[in-house]
């Protein structure tokens, strides 16, 4: 699976690229204060702050597409399994899955200290 996801990954990069776009968002006006004391009333000028600036890649969802339909023709498909409880985490110890299993309705995941996990299928 990693090196089916590698080679995605790295398919994805060369058919849409990074295509990174300096933005600002808009400037925002502060209008002043005015202070009145009894007979007079003072203004405090308005300001502006310059709206902030941040970069965007343009083709990032496209990216994302392009290597989920990779994985796709290659037989995967993403699914989301719960975390698997603490009991079951402790009992099923460190392991890293190495073969995909088959799933069930019962299957939880463990998410290793190494950022690997592991499939389990509670008994």
């Amino acid at each position: 699976m990693q090196t089916d996801t590698l080679g995605c990954e790295t398919q994805a990069l060369k058919d849409a690229p990074v295509a990174n776009e300096v933005r600002q968002s808009a400037p925002v006006f502060y209008p002043g204060d005015r202070y009145c004391d009894g007979t007079n009333c003072h203004y405090s000028p308005g300001y502006w702050i310059p709206g902030h600036i941040y970069t965007v890649d343009v083709n990032l969802d496209l990216r994302r597409r392009v290597e989920q339909n990779c994985m796709a023709v290659k037989g995967y498909q993403r699914i989301q399994l719960q975390n698997c409880n603490l009991s079951i985490a402790k009992a099923a110890g460190t392991a890293q899955t190495t073969r995909l299993p088959q799933l069930s309705d019962k299957s939880c995941a463990i998410k290793n200290k190494d950022g690997s996990f592991q499939i389990v299928e509670p008994g």
